[in-house]
């Protein structure tokens, strides 16, 4: 499975005919390409070509003292080898160019992405994946982000306003790649990812600072460590059942329960105790998640928090056992 998109470092001298020589014609002989000026003024000091090719691909390339490759196409063999850094990484103009000269490329193939700049920005290494770039659009697009029965534009609002904050700017890559570059659609683990960005939304609203993928002791990651200055350091771990209309359970009740087991039963379990686990239910219908918050039942693991919410704001829910941190006055 192809990665989100990093800039391949080549610390070589390059000119404009070993460009055309070694990457345009590599590209050209097997895809199809196309090599043109950058659609954006480059870095200073750096020269830029951009590569389309006939089957969607991009690519751009720049370079001075240093080169620097990105592309969602084949790796032209000149620059097999190379080292790989983030957008973050990388110098500031030559992130900031290469930025700038995808996301017009992005907002070209699907300009409704226009309407949330930040959820654009942030997800942009994998919008623009090798294998990625179809399906994670597509979830946003056809599947209103994981939120049954809401619309995109509301459901995408939701999570741009949040990333707006610039909480998890910092954690971009790592978050951004739990969405997955496959060319295949898996809706109920790319809905799962977005769970997370729910509770980092729902817990830093509290006042806590959100720090995701804890390794821990086991050999396991917990989703995230949330610190406050006048409360003690938690780790948060987030799990989402899957309806029972698409699965076997055949209550609301007994989804909850199956999906909190699969966790209970190995990487809580292997740490001991010390987790808090959040159960979002928010891929259930309404009378679904009635049924569960009149039985309130318990998932197998404490402490849990089991809510449910909608991209309009409304949140609902409920806790079991000591719960360490502090939640919205919606959640019982």
């Amino acid at each position: 499975m192809a990665t989100p998109l990093r800039f391949r470092v080549s610390t070589e001298h390059w000119t404009e005919g070993r460009v055309r020589a070694e990457i345009y014609r590599a590209l050209d002989a097997n895809l199809g390409a196309t090599m043109a000026s950058p659609w954006y003024k480059p870095p200073a000091g750096y020269q830029a070509k951009r590569f389309e090719m006939d089957n969607g691909d991009v690519a751009l390339f720049c370079w001075n003292d240093d080169a620097y490759w990105m592309g969602n196409t084949e790796t032209p063999k000149t620059l097999w080898g190379t080292n790989k850094v983030t957008f973050d990484e990388a110098p500031d103009p030559v992130s900031e160019w290469a930025q700038r000269e995808l996301l017009a490329q992005l907002y070209e193939e699907d300009p409704w992405l226009e309407e949330t700049p930040k959820l654009a920005w942030f997800f942009l290494p994998v919008f623009l994946s090798k294998d990625g770039r179809e399906t994670t659009r597509e979830f946003f697009r056809e599947h209103a982000a994981g939120f049954p029965d809401a619309s995109r534009e509301t459901a995408l609002e939701f999570y741009d306003d949040f990333l707006e904050t610039g909480v998890l700017d910092e954690y971009r890559y790592v978050m951004a790649s739990k969405l997955g570059t496959s060319e295949y659609l898996n809706l109920s683990r790319m809905s799962a990812t977005m769970s997370e960005f729910t509770v980092a939304k729902l817990l830093s609203e509290q006042g806590y600072d959100v720090t995701p993928e804890i390794e821990i002791s086991t050999g396991h990651s917990i989703d995230f460590r949330v610190d406050r200055a006048d409360a003690e350091t938690a780790l948060v771990e987030v799990t989402r059942p899957v309806p029972p209309g698409d699965r076997a359970a055949n209550s609301a009740v007994t989804a909850i329960r199956q999906t909190a087991a699969n966790k209970t039963s190995g990487q809580l379990e292997e740490h001991g105790g010390g987790v808090t686990l959040f159960v979002d239910c928010s891929s259930f219908t309404d009378q679904q998640w009635n049924e569960i918050k009149t039985a309130t039942p318990d998932v197998g693991h404490r402490p849990a928090v089991i809510f449910r919410v909608r991209p309009d704001g409304w949140l609902d829910g409920y806790t079991k056992g000591s719960v360490p941190v502090e939640l919205p006055d919606e959640i019982d």
